[in-house]
């Protein structure tokens, strides 16, 4: 498929109602609104070009961008391409779901991860924490830094509530996702959450909610998934 063909066929799966709820949560133009599920039918097509995908990424058409994300192939992502994407990335579902999902499984994960955490721009941020906050989910416990993480753990106890918006929702994810699939960290975790209670973002015009990391984890545990590794974070 050539990138217009591919454009055609987004164009055609998008409504204005789709679009309107997409805005409100912070996308903007260009855009067609197309729905995820109906989205993840060109996957398959768009997979085989990987040079198609970074095509579509670099259209700044939010679909286009989310479907670039579904359709990577993060091994073969290099440093300078993420660093590309992250920058482009200007609302929360490109930042923490599309760049977040394919740094995560790239060769760069935690070197990108952790610069990312630092810098002083709010999605490249939350970005950064989501990139982390994956990669807990799907990599071994025996081949994480648990100090490291224990050190984000201190950062978030001291400071999340002083981080930008889209920071704090991305802070509060991390520590679900370290509780939810890291068995030897979750006490931890959740003497953390608790000490920092209900955090408190900015969803705009709205239903979204912040989840309670303690509720989270324990809805976890009761499901019998505590401790369980996803086998990929992009979706």
């Amino acid at each position: 498929m050539t990138l217009q063909e591919v454009m055609e066929k987004l164009e055609a799966m998008g409504s204005e109602q789709t679009k309107k709820t997409f805005m409100r949560h912070g996308a903007a133009e260009p855009l067609f609104g197309v729905k995820i599920g109906d989205m993840k039918k060109l996957v398959k097509s768009v997979k085989k070009d990987q040079e198609l995908v970074q095509d579509l990424y670099n259209t700044g058409n939010s679909d286009a961008m989310y479907l670039a994300g579904l359709s990577v192939n993060p091994s073969q992502l290099t440093k300078e391409q993420l660093q590309e994407w992250v920058q482009k990335a200007y609302w929360h579902m490109i930042a923490e779901y599309t760049v977040a999902g394919a740094a995560a499984e790239s060769p760069f994960a935690m070197e990108l991860a952790m610069e990312w955490i630092d810098s002083e721009e709010e999605m490249i941020a939350a970005c950064g924490w989501s990139t982390y906050a994956n990669y807990v989910t799907i990599t071994p416990d025996d081949e994480l830094d648990f100090e490291e993480i224990r050190s984000l753990l201190v950062r978030i106890k001291n400071t999340i509530h002083e981080e930008k918006n889209r920071a704090r929702y991305a802070m509060n994810c991390f520590l679900i996702c370290v509780g939810g699939s890291v068995l030897p960290l979750t006490e931890e975790v959740i003497e953390v959450a608790r000490h920092i209670g209900k955090v408190n973002v900015d969803v705009g015009n709205t239903a979204c909610k912040v989840p309670l990391a303690v509720d989270y984890i324990k809805k976890i545990e009761q499901r019998g998934k505590l401790g369980a590794k996803k086998k990929t974070c992009i979706c």
